[in-house]
């Protein structure tokens, strides 16, 4: 079996060789564009289904189907990202995440924000004066417990 290193790499040189776009891959895939690329880039698993018809799309071996369905280990690299956009979400949490916190806990009380039982959209908001982006993250609501 090829790693997810190997695998995302394949995809990515397909997917620019026959001038594919993530919204066309995850539609063949029956899932969101944000949770598809995702899972093209190794951070999540494909069920079979959806893998074979993701590798199948982008002319690709069975080894990349299987790779897809592989659990993956999801690590970071950095402890501060120097990528421009990455590191501009990571400010955003910096200046923002406690306010976020803060007003969770007045809602909802004690608890996360689930990243399992998560969805997130991004899309652009047409603005004359320069477009948006508009990020759109929705997980439940996990009280902690108390014992």
């Amino acid at each position: 079996m090829i790693s997810k290193i190997e695998m995302t790499e394949a995809i990515i040189l397909a997917k620019s060789e026959q001038s594919k776009s993530w919204a066309e891959i995850a539609e063949v895939a029956g899932l969101s564009e944000v949770y598809t690329t995702s899972a093209c880039l190794g951070m999540n698993h494909l069920d079979s289904e959806p893998a074979e018809k993701v590798a199948a799309f982008l002319n690709l071996g069975s080894e990349v189907a299987e790779a897809l369905k592989g659990f993956p280990t999801k690590t970071w690299d950095q402890v501060i990202p120097t990528d421009p956009l990455i590191y501009r979400l990571y400010e955003i949490v910096g200046v923002y995440g406690p306010t976020m916190k803060t007003l969770i806990h007045e809602k909802f009380g004690d608890g996360i924000m689930s990243a399992i039982d998560f969805t997130m959209d991004i899309d652009k908001v047409e603005n004359p004066a320069g477009d948006r982006v508009k990020v759109t993250m929705e997980g439940k609501f996990l009280a902690y417990k108390s014992w």
